[in-house]
C-alpha cells in the first residue's frame, strides 16, 4: 500500500490503446501517484518537455512517433537527470526485448499487466531515483569543494611562488622546465647569485606530488636564497637545509636534491647531489659528456651529525653545459608501460649535433615518447652553461641608488684557526659586517670576491700547502679538490687572519684589507715579476684581484698580502 511518507511521482503513461491507458492510470492512482497521459509519440514528447515526469512507461509501438525514437529524445534530453523507461509491449523475442533497452529502456512490462509486478518496478525506481539525486548533491558537493581547494591552491602558490623562484632563473644561461603533475609542484629549482659573483642553483625533489610535497619547499627556498646570499658555502647551506628539513617534515617525506655552485671567474662546478638521478657535465669541444653520480642520501633523512655534505669539483670552459633532472624524466611511461629511461637519456647526447639544441632535444624526446600517456610524476630538468665572467656579471648591474651617510673609520681584526676552518667558512661573517655598512653595501659583491680569492689562496696554498700546478689539465683539477677536502678535514694547526682597516661614505672611501697566514709563504718577488697570466684551470684569482683593486702588495714571506680598494 503507498506510504503517505513517501512523495507522489509523477508517471507518463504513453499509449496508443485507450484501454490500455485507462487500466494504468487506475493502477498508478492507486499507488498514490500522479498519472499524466499521451496517445502517441509526439504528445509523450509535449508532455515530457512541460511537466517533467519522474518515470515514463512508454508503449513501443505507436503512431506519428514510435516509442524507440520517443525513448532515445527523452535520453538525450534529460541533461543530469534520471528518467526510468519502463516499455510497455507485447513482444517476446528476445531480440525485440534488447531493442526496447538499446533505445534507452530501463524496463519493460509485458502485456497483460500484472498490479504486483507494476508496483514493485515502481517502487525500485523510486529508490533508484532516490539514490540518483543523493550522488547529485554529492557530486555537486565535491566538486564545490574542489574548486574552493583549487582557488586555495592558487592563492597559496602565488605566495609560493614568490618565496621560491625570487632568484635569477631569468638569466640566459639557465634553461629548465617544471612540468608540475598538481597546482603546486613537488619539484623546486631555486637559482641565486653570490656575493662574489658565482651562480649558485638547486633542484630539488620532494617525495609525493602536489601541496603535500611542496610544503617542505618552503624553508628550503628561504634558507637557500639568505644564506647564498650572505655568501655561505653550498656544505654550510645543504647542512642548515637537511638540519631544518630533519625537524619539521614527517617520516617518510624527504627532499632528493642536486645543488651547484658555478664559478665563472675560475670556470669550474662545485656539485652535490643526494637521491637524485645522475648529472651530466657536457664538453662543447670534445662532444662528451661526463655522468655525475649522487654520493649521498636525501635532505631530511639523516641527523645533523650523520649528514654528508662533501663536494666535487669539475673543471668547465665556455660553452659547456651541465643537466640535471628529477626522475620523473627516467621514470616517464608511453602507452605500453615502458620507462624512458637512463640509455633513451644518453642516447639523445650520442646524437646530438648542436650543443645548443640539446636542451630541447631532450624535452621534445620525452615529451613523444610519453605521447597523450597521462604522467604520474613531476617532470623537471634544467641546463645550466658556462659562460664569461663579464656576461654573467652584465644581467646583474650595480644598485646605484644615492644614500647619505656620514663617513666611517673603523679597523676589524678576525682570525680563524684550524678547528674553525675545518668546521665553518669565515667570509660570511666578514662579509655580513661589511654588507652592514652603508657605504660597502652597493660594493659588497667586489668586496667578497676579493675575499674569497684571498682567503682561498691563503688556506689552499699557506695552511693546506697545496701546489696550484695540480690544476694544469682537466684530471689534476679534480684531484686538487679531493687532497683539498682531505687535508682540511685532517687539519691541526694553522690559521688565517683578517685585518680590515676602512675609512670613507657613500661617495668616496678606502677599504684596506690585509690576510696573513700561517704558511711559510712564497717567493713572491720572483713570481710577481713574471707576467700574471693564468694558465690551464689556475691563475685566474689573482689576475682578478689585481683588475678590481687598487693595489696588491705581498708582504713577509709571501704569507702576508695586503690589497686596497678605492672608490
Amino acid at each position: 500500500m503507498y506510504q503517505e511518507s513517501e512523495p507522489a511521482l509523477k508517471i507518463l503513461i504513453a499509449d496508443d490503446s485507450n484501454s490500455d491507458r485507462l487500466l494504468l492510470k487506475a493502477i498508478v492512482q492507486s499507488q498514490g501517484h500522479q498519472p499524466l497521459l499521451a496517445s502517441d509519440g509526439l504528445e509523450a514528447i509535449e508532455v515530457f518537455k512541460q511537466q517533467k515526469p519522474d518515470i515514463i512507461l512508454l508503449d513501443a509501438l505507436m503512431p506519428n512517433v514510435d516509442g524507440f525514437d520517443t525513448a532515445r529524445y527523452v535520453k538525450s534530453h534529460s541533461g543530469d537527470d534520471f528518467v526510468p523507461i519502463i516499455f510497455l509491449t507485447s513482444l517476446s523475442e528476445a531480440d525485440s526485448l534488447a531493442h526496447c533497452l538499446e533505445a534507452g529502456g530501463d524496463d519493460f512490462l509485458t502485456k497483460p499487466y500484472n498490479n504486483v509486478v507494476l508496483k514493485a518496478k515502481i517502487n525500485a525506481f523510486r529508490r533508484m531515483l532516490k539514490m540518483h539525486v543523493t550522488l547529485q548533491h554529492q557530486r555537486d558537493q565535491i566538486a564545490e569543494n574542489n574548486q574552493r581547494l583549487i582557488r586555495e591552491q592558487e592563492v597559496a602558490k602565488l605566495t609560493f611562488d614568490k618565496v621560491a623562484h625570487e632568484g635569477c632563473l631569468h638569466v640566459p644561461n639557465i634553461q629548465y622546465t617544471l612540468s608540475p603533475l598538481a597546482v603546486f609542484n613537488g619539484d623546486v629549482l631555486l637559482a641565486a647569485v653570490r656575493p662574489n659573483g658565482n651562480l649558485a642553483v638547486m633542484l630539488g625533489d620532494f617525495t609525493g606530488h602536489g601541496l603535500a610535497a611542496a610544503i617542505g619547499a618552503m624553508p628550503l627556498s628561504q634558507t637557500f636564497y639568505s644564506m647564498v646570499g650572505k655568501g655561505f658555502t653550498i656544505r654550510e647551506i645543504l647542512v642548515e637545509i637537511n638540519r631544518k628539513l630533519k625537524e619539521i617534515l614527517p617520516v617518510g617525506v624527504f627532499c632528493c636534491a642536486t645543488m651547484i655552485d658555478m664559478d665563472f671567474t675560475a670556470q669550474s662546478l662545485e656539485i652535490w647531489s643526494g637521491g637524485m638521478p645522475e648529472s651530466f657535465l657536457y664538453s662543447v669541444e670534445k662532444k662528451i659528456f661526463l655522468p655525475i653520480p649522487a654520493r649521498y642520501l636525501a635532505l631530511g633523512i639523516l641527523e645533523p651529525e650523520r649528514f654528508h655534505a662533501e663536494t666535487d669539483v669539475y673543471p668547465m670552459q665556455t660553452g659547456d653545459r651541465f643537466y640535471m633532472w628529477s626522475d620523473g624524466i627516467l621514470e616517464a611511461m608511453n602507452a605500453e608501460g615502458e620507462m624512458f629511461g637512463e640509455q633513451r637519456l644518453e642516447q639523445i647526447f650520442i646524437d646530438n649535433e648542436e650543443p645548443a639544441r640539446l636542451f630541447k632535444e631532450i624535452n621534445q624526446t620525452v615529451q613523444k615518447f610519453i605521447g597523450d600517456t597521462q604522467i604520474h610524476d613531476d617532470l623537471s630538468i634544467a641546463e645550466i652553461t658556462m659562460i664569461e665572467q663579464d656576461e654573467f656579471a652584465h644581467f646583474f648591474p650595480r644598485n646605484l641608488k644615492k644614500i647619505h651617510t656620514t663617513a666611517m673609520d673603523w679597523a676589524f681584526s678576525y682570525e680563524a684557526r684550524a678547528i674553525t676552518l675545518r668546521s665553518i667558512d669565515p667570509l660570511p661573517v666578514i662579509h655580513n659586517l661589511l654588507r652592514e655598512i652603508p657605504g660597502l653595501r652597493y660594493r659588497s659583491g667586489e668586496v667578497f670576491t676579493v675575499l674569497s680569492e684571498l682567503y682561498s689562496n691563503a688556506l689552499e696554498h699557506g695552511v693546506l700547502k697545496l701546489d696550484s700546478s695540480m690544476k694544469s689539465t682537466a684530471k689534476g683539477f679534480y684531484e686538487y679538490y679531493r687532497e683539498r677536502s682531505k687535508r682540511l678535514e685532517k687539519l691541526e694547526q694553522g690559521s688565517v687572519r683578517f685585518d680590515l682597516d676602512y675609512k670613507g661614505d657613500r661617495d668616496l672611501g678606502c677599504l684596506q684589507l690585509t690576510v696573513t697566514d700561517s704558511g711559510k709563504g712564497f717567493e713572491h718577488e720572483k713570481r710577481l715579476q713574471g707576467s700574471l697570466q693564468s694558465s690551464g684551470y689556475s691563475g685566474r684569482g689573482l689576475l682578478l684581484i689585481k683588475s678590481i683593486c687598487d693595489e696588491v702588495t705581498y708582504l713577509g714571506d709571501g704569507n702576508i698580502v695586503q690589497v686596497i680598494f678605492n672608490w
